[in-house]
């Protein structure tokens, strides 16, 4: 297995394909449970994998030995023998016990939310920075699974009692390399921070925004329209790993814009900590421009979790501006005349959904734009600039000279 891939390239030459499974809460509504498969379903399309099939049970609570129930284990076990399926991934992070036991049984490759969103990361990766972040998360995710599946690291060893005392079992070997690993990757981590710390305080006076989201929200494509550069963007998650900042001007008004890594559900605890430093672009920003998928038909429960992962890198209490991205994809269910039942939200047409946010959204300023189609953008300019203008008035009240 080639190093840092966890996945041993199952995204490699041809498409592989993968089942999906979860288990359903008994408070968990199945609209819930299917919308998470199909996140779920998109991050193996990331990855490259192409999924045939998903399983779903309903239950108290996850096996505590193979996470689904042995009647379920044996349907999934019949599915891939018949299919030639190459791995199954798991909607929640298993235990290490689970993945021994899964993997005794289906006799196949396991994977679970946490371990594919890794790779992925892997994958997406591009500078040294952002794979020495990835590598961490990695390495503290696998430590504790080892079971010698690591026999393949290098062993550069020299010199007397180097190897190890005798009778010392090759997985704690393993471990030892990978500790002495990860201790090493924060070391250049610190000193990367430094550099980069430096690099911040060296920016001068400008005001910082920073375009904040779910993942595959349209920030990327944002940042392009709004500071005129050419950062990757692309319908798949996770596009864009590594922040990138850059200097915009609005009627003579410059600011710093920066974009940052996206947000998901069951985002790994290895990754927010591995990428803290990356999301200090986040923590110190003088205003965030909270990007949503309109179009989305949970967007709600994405800003809940956007909003929620803020507050757990401390940045919660950060000026936002609401910009409801892809309108020009927002589609509704139009109730028939004899439908009785209840409307509700998915009956919205467009306006009555910015009637309603704009409405109760507690003095938070928002705006409906479609960054693709360029609708609404100069609007968006506008508010943006008289945003920056504000926060640049109240730290230089005597330097406004710009305008």
């Amino acid at each position: 297995m080639e190093k840092g891939k966890l996945t041993e390239n199952l995204a490699g030459k041809e498409t592989e394909k993968v089942v999906l499974v979860a288990v359903v809460r008994d408070r968990q509504e199945m609209r819930e449970a299917e919308e998470f498969l199909d996140e779920l379903r998109f991050l193996a399309e990331t990855a490259g994998l192409q999924t045939v099939a998903t399983f779903t049970q309903k239950l108290p609570y996850p096996d505590k030995r193979t996470f689904v129930g042995s009647g379920k284990l044996q349907e999934i076990k019949e599915y891939m023998a018949d299919n030639e399926v190459s791995a199954a991934i798991f909607d929640d992070e298993l235990s290490p016990s689970q993945t021994r036991n899964l993997e005794k049984e289906l006799e196949i490759k396991i994977l679970d939310r946490t371990r594919l969103i890794l790779d992925i990361f892997a994958q997406r990766a591009t500078t040294a920075y952002a794979k020495t972040q990835v590598e961490l998360a990695q390495l503290q995710y696998l430590l504790p699974r080892l079971t010698g599946m690591w026999t393949h690291l290098e062993r550069q060893r020299g010199g007397t009692g180097t190897r190890g005392g005798a009778g010392e079992r090759e997985i704690e070997t393993d471990r030892r390399i990978i500790r002495d690993r990860i201790a090493r990757l924060k070391e250049q981590l610190v000193k990367v921070d430094r550099q980069m710390a430096t690099q911040r305080s060296g920016r001068g006076s400008l005001v910082r925004v920073a375009l904040v989201g779910y993942t595959n929200v349209g920030k990327s494509t944002l940042m392009n329209l709004l500071s005129k550069s050419e950062v990757f963007a692309e319908n798949k998650l996770f596009a864009t790993l590594d922040t990138t900042v850059r200097k915009v001007v609005l009627d003579n008004l410059p600011f710093l814009l920066s974009d940052t890594v996206g947000f998901i559900r069951k985002l790994p605890t290895q990754l927010v900590e591995s990428f803290k430093s990356t999301l200090d672009e986040v923590r110190e920003a003088d205003l965030l421009l909270h990007v949503v998928d309109i179009s989305h038909p949970n967007f709600e429960d994405q800003i809940a979790v956007v909003n929620q992962t803020l507050r757990e890198i401390g940045a919660g209490d950060k000026p936002v501006f609401l910009i409801f991205n892809k309108i020009d994809a927002y589609t509704y269910v139009k109730k028939d005349a004899d439908d009785l039942l209840p409307e509700t939200r998915e009956n919205w047409t467009l306006e009555q959904l910015q009637r309603s946010w704009i409405a109760r959204n507690d003095g938070v300023p928002c705006i409906f734009i479609s960054a693709r189609e360029r609708v609404n953008i100069n609007k968006l300019r506008k508010d943006l600039y008289g945003m920056v203008r504000e926060i640049h008035e109240g730290r230089y009240p005597f330097n406004n000279y710009l305008y």
